[in-house]
């Protein structure tokens, strides 16, 4: 038996490895060198492309619990995460280079996964696929997929948050916390008074954006952006306190040596081992570069940064799923074809494992007659496919792990209203779900 897993990114390789683990040998398909991406910087598997953050390891929170389901299944990228963890807080954020030199290792170490660097342009026909070709999925693929779907192609634009040399901070006006002091001192953090922010927030809004690039274009719709994941500046078009209560909020993080909680807050997140490379959270943006470089240079504590990255935006594709797919990430129109990753319309890093864990247990269990694996939405992992398989959707638009989508519980409205008490109740039940049936999924 063998699949061909078409891209290599955090779903494909999570996918490859789930059906070596079962004797599976795999034909994983990275079109990387020799076809490049608007937003990829380097050739090697399992990039992280944005943010180096996979989100909360609190249990109480959706992604935190979406983490914890995937280490109970088995999930080898989730393990290489915390491998090559960074301080940052209570949230799980990586080196990068490290993250993807262990994936490539334990790849090419597995003695069942075949790498080739080649573009696939159709999806491949008469034997057992899974299309992991994320996001950026080159065009030809799409026109092919979107043929065979028989769905139009939506998609949204996502931004990259620029990244600044740590040696260059001034640590004068820069100080060390996490928000309430939660976990490590490990973000660094470069405060606002209100002039220095509204003097931020008028280069801000009139700062010229880049064009975007032909590919990217279309006449006929908006460029649709992802909440989450939305460029600064579209931010502050929403009001002069927008980013204030959002990606700048100076709550819970108080600068020991003053006292003082400021007007504003910009948090730089460490991006690698040596923590010398430090990302903007938050601050995704598609502003000129010269409009980025006077930007940062505003920010307290960045009058001299020196940016090793600038923000940059890309168009993200994803397929109509609940008209595509079933919850097991099984196609309707074609059995030995499953899909996986954000081009499911799961967004996020973690989800995008998930989801090519998922894809690839399931492969395994159809090519041995088994029962696919259908997760109830007790569960994150089963209420984010149970989402994204719902043909009641009428407007289909990406979506992160959440507490919105889980089931509810069947408890009176007071601890209901208790958020703290209901996220514990909600975690602990996936908890126990997974850990009661172990012997039944063969973990």
């Amino acid at each position: 038996m063998k699949v061909k897993v078409i891209g290599a990114g955090l779903a494909g390789c999570e996918a490859a490895l789930q059906l070596a683990k079962q004797d599976i040998d795999v034909d994983l398909y990275e079109m990387r060198p020799e076809k490049t991406t608007g937003a990829h910087s380097t050739e090697h598997l399992a990039e992280f492309v944005c943010s180096n953050s996979l989100g909360s390891l609190d249990t109480t929170n959706a992604s935190g619990l979406l983490k914890k389901e995937m280490s109970i299944l088995g999930s080898f990228l989730i393990e290489i995460a915390k491998e090559s963890q960074v301080p940052a807080g209570n949230a799980l954020a990586i080196d990068r280079n490290l993250f993807s030199q262990k994936v490539e290792e334990l790849v090419l170490n597995s003695g069942r996964i075949n790498i080739i660097r080649e573009e696939i342009k159709t999806i491949p026909q008469n034997e057992p696929v899974i299309l992991a070709s994320g996001p950026l999925t080159s065009d030809a693929l799409a026109e092919d997929i979107q043929k065979f779907t028989g769905e139009e192609h939506l998609h949204f634009f996502d931004a990259i948050a620029p990244i600044v040399e740590k040696d260059s901070i001034n640590f004068d006006r820069a100080f060390y916390a996490s928000r309430y002091d939660k976990g490590e001192a490990s973000y660094i953090n470069c405060p606002m008074n209100k002039e220095e922010y509204e003097k931020f927030y008028e280069i801000l809004i009139n700062a010229p954006r880049i064009e975007l690039k032909d590919f990217e274009k279309n006449s006929k719709e908006r460029a649709k952006f992802f909440e989450s994941c939305l460029p600064i500046e579209v931010l502050a078009s929403r009001g002069k306190d927008t980013l204030r209560f959002g990606p700048m909020k100076p709550v819970g993080l108080v600068d020991k040596r003053t006292g003082i909680e400021n007007y504003a807050v910009v948090q730089l997140r460490q991006d690698n081992k040596d923590a010398t490379m430090y990302n903007l959270v938050g601050f995704q943006t598609n502003l000129k570069w010269g409009s980025q470089k006077e930007l940062l240079k505003s920010i307290p504590g960045l009058e001299n940064a020196n940016i090793l990255r600038y923000g940059v935006m890309h168009r993200n594709t994803f397929i109509n799923s609940p008209e595509v797919l079933y919850p097991t990430l099984q196609c309707k129109k074609r059995t030995d074809l499953f899909f996986a990753g954000q081009l499911t319309g799961t967004e996020g890093y973690t989800e995008s494992i998930a989801t090519g864990m998922l894809a690839g247990i399931n492969m395994a269990r159809f090519l041995k007659q088994e029962y696919l694996i259908e997760l109830p939405r007790v569960t994150m992992l089963g209420a984010l496919t149970h989402y994204i398989s719902d043909s009641g959707q009428k407007h289909f638009q990406p979506i992160n792990s959440n507490w919105g989508i889980v089931e509810e519980l069947n408890v009176d409205k007071k601890i209901k209203k208790n958020k703290k008490l209901k996220n514990e109740m909600l975690s602990n039940r996936s908890i126990e779900y997974f850990e009661s049936r172990k012997e039944l999924l063969s973990l």
